[in-house]
């Protein structure tokens, strides 16, 4: 088969497609990529063939200060950027490439509503895979009448129940007992990443992503000056559009770089610190670790109340955490069991899901 894998957003939405990819290469499937042309080096660096599709970028260098969680306007946000200008900007040029390409089934991540647009066109199925680890952001109200403006410019008729999003098949990531909604009658469980033993050690990793770490004002300064006081060795990725040096001299026990992946770190981790982005926190659960979650907006407030529900972790105010704050959070989840016990059962959990090679069979079936 010839499998399109495309996503909308930045790394958090490519990264939960990988494991499926390489798994249907695995497999003997010819995969290629599509996304954002400023992603093309990360997904040939991945591996991948890279197909660039769309104008619009979700990826900015731009700083700006940290804002207090508006859960109206994050609702907005979604619905008009990737429901409306990024569907209407990703239908069409994915519809492009597809044409080209000739995929047999086209897998997107959830949020990338014109690619499910472009494979109903082409008559083409899509799967999709879940990048929005709680399931209680991303469907606010109005988003069907926006993803139909987009439908109608490609002669599709109407779809005010949102059938696009699950007619075929949905890949999980997520385990169950996390989630707060249920899947639908298609939905079907995949591990995040294959089983890596954890050499566990005193290590902590401090991360606010790839996107919302240009928005954090002064966060980054103020956690870490918290968590070097607990953490007896603490790792630190500020993203490659933040200098390391800006967070001035460190002590030796503490390592800043821009970029670090999850997959090297998280196996020898104690905790995890970070924005409760959908990928952090899965990664996070996928090696039994409690975290300290610093949400800032998107779907990072209902996954860092999901992870305070269920005994996961601490959720702090980003705005208005001091140092203190952050240090006192840490030495919880640190020295508090119940933390750890409860993360253990979530990797627990997610060990007894299908691997993505056991996935794989669910695509060639569509």
């Amino acid at each position: 088969m010839r499998l399109l894998f495309a996503f909308a957003g930045g790394n958090g939405h490519f990264q939960p497609l990988v494991p499926l990819a390489r798994a249907a290469v695995a497999a003997g499937h010819t995969v290629a990529v599509t996304g954002q042309p400023a992603l093309t080096p990360q997904l040939e660096r991945a591996g991948f063939a890279a197909l660039p599709s769309g104008r619009l970028s979700t990826m900015s260098d731009a700083r700006t200060p940290l804002t207090r969680v508006d859960l109206d306007r994050e609702d907005r946000d979604f619905r008009d950027g990737f429901a409306g200008s990024l569907a209407a900007d990703r239908a069409p040029a994915v519809r492009e490439v597809a044409r080209d390409w000739r995929p047999d089934v086209i897998v997107c991540d959830e949020t990338d509503f014109g690619s499910m647009i472009a494979a109903e066109t082409l008559g083409i199925p899509h799967a999709s895979v879940l990048v929005l680890a709680a399931g209680t952001f991303g469907r606010p109200d109005g988003l069907a009448d926006r993803l139909d403006e987009v439908r109608a410019r490609h002669g599709l008729a109407p779809d005010p129940g949102l059938a696009m999003l699950d007619r075929h098949l949905v890949i999980s990531p997520v385990p169950p007992s996390f989630r707060a909604v249920p899947l639908p009658p298609t939905g079907r469980l995949m591990q995040p990443a294959a089983p890596v033993p954890s050499g566990r050690s005193s290590t902590v990793y401090f991360t606010l992503g790839t996107i919302f770490n240009t928005e954090s004002g002064d966060l980054f300064a103020r956690v870490v000056a918290g968590l070097r006081e607990v953490a007896e060795d603490l790792v630190v990725t500020v993203g490659d559009s933040i200098d390391p040096a800006e967070l001035g001299p460190q002590p030796p026990h503490v390592r800043v770089e821009r970029y670090v992946p999850q997959a090297e770190l998280l196996p020898s981790c104690a905790a995890v610190v970070s924005h409760a982005g959908s990928g952090s926190v899965l990664g996070a659960l996928a090696h039994g670790l409690p975290m300290v979650l610093l949400p800032m907006g998107a779907d990072q407030p209902a996954n860092a109340a999901r992870c305070a529900e269920l005994g996961l972790g601490v959720a702090l105010d980003a705005v208005d955490t001091t140092p203190e704050q952050a240090r006192d959070a840490l030495a919880t989840v640190l020295t508090d069991p119940s933390y750890r016990a409860a993360a253990t059962r979530l990797q627990q959990e997610i060990g007894s899901m299908p691997s993505p090679a056991a996935v794989v069979p669910l695509l060639e079936g569509l």
